[in-house]
């Protein structure tokens, strides 16, 4: 009997110690460094607008920094919201990460991402098809007025920085004019050159190709301020709207309760990444300006972007995905 109890004891001591090198190797699995494998970024809109132009950008010096491969993955839908939802049911350890815009995160979902870094902060590009007679934004109020609702502007989606920019235009102006959303801003700029669409409140990344080819027409920024990227373009405010200051933004999120060594890890690199002349010239080319700084940095201009867009939304009684 004594015998059998011994060997009972001895046999309940090996399965605990099986147990616990289990859990232990499970928990060393689970905070293994970052990275341990390839890093997929989710881009929630098509390719061909500003997040996307971003990324790939940056997608080389990351996979350099990383010693993995950085895939990106193009998920279009409700303004950048679908993607997101992805990117917020993924693994929070930094190998599925969302590189969004205005609208992408926003007040009813940020507690479900954590914010790593701003990538870019700046004014879209107020843009025209060539053949609608406005040269101006003060000639682009006078005609809006004599046609109220009958102008077209496009956006990458409802609740998306294109929409909200010119929600607030119309706001400011006092005009009248027809939302046309789009899956993303690459389809409604084509649709803008195209001439299916008036205008559009445009990132920079996606506008300037296509002034520059001659296929539309730049008229303003809409910051406050002129852009350093593109001084030539007067601001909205000094064309006769004051008031008006709407800026774009460009940030990595990764899922809410990614290790704080994590998001630093990948904020750092983003940092560094955005620091290089290199880079900086590429993104300059693209008509916009990098950002960079830290994860916490990101998190502070994120929660006043949205209260101001919140305040927008509520005024206007704008309609939002869920």
């Amino acid at each position: 009997m004594t015998s059998r109890r011994s060997r009972a004891i001895a046999a309940l001591k090996l399965v605990a110690a099986s147990t616990l090198a289990l859990a232990l190797f499970s928990v060393a699995g689970a905070q293994q460094a970052f990275p341990s494998r390839p890093v997929n970024v989710v881009v929630p809109f098509p390719p061909g607008g500003g997040a996307d132009a971003l990324m790939r950008i940056l997608q080389a010096p990351l996979s350099q920094a990383w010693g993995q491969s950085v895939v990106i993955e193009n998920r279009p839908g409700a303004a950048g919201l679908l993607g997101a939802d992805v990117v917020a049911r993924a693994a929070a350890d930094g190998h599925t990460l969302l590189m969004t815009a205005t609208g992408g995160v926003i007040a009813k979902n940020a507690a479900q991402f954590s914010p790593v870094a701003l990538v870019s902060a700046a004014p879209y590009v107020v843009v025209v098809n060539p053949t609608l007679p406005v040269n101006s934004v003060r000639e682009l109020v006078a005609y809006a007025r004599k046609n109220p609702g009958k102008v077209t502007f496009g956006s990458s989606g409802a609740g998306a920085a294109s929409h909200l920019a010119g929600e607030l235009f119309q706001s400011v102006a006092g005009v009248e004019m027809l939302h046309v959303p789009y899956k993303g801003t690459g389809q409604a700029v084509a649709d803008l050159i195209g001439g299916q669409i008036d205008l559009m409140f445009a990132p920079a990344q996606a506008a300037m190709p296509n002034v520059r080819a001659g296929k539309l027409r730049a008229i303003a920024v809409t910051s406050l301020k002129r852009s350093a990227s593109l001084p030539d373009l007067p601001t909205v405010a000094e064309s006769g709207v004051e008031g008006y200051d709407a800026v774009g933004w460009f940030g990595a999120f990764a899922p809410a309760g990614t290790p704080p060594a994590t998001v630093n890890r990948i904020a750092g690199d983003v940092d560094k990444a955005l620091a290089d002349p290199d880079i900086k010239q590429k993104i300059m080319a693209l008509g916009t300006d990098a950002a960079g700084g830290t994860s916490e940095a990101f998190a502070a201009f994120l929660k006043a972007d949205n209260a101001k867009w919140e305040r927008l939304i509520k005024e206007r009684g704008i309609v939002v995905p869920n």
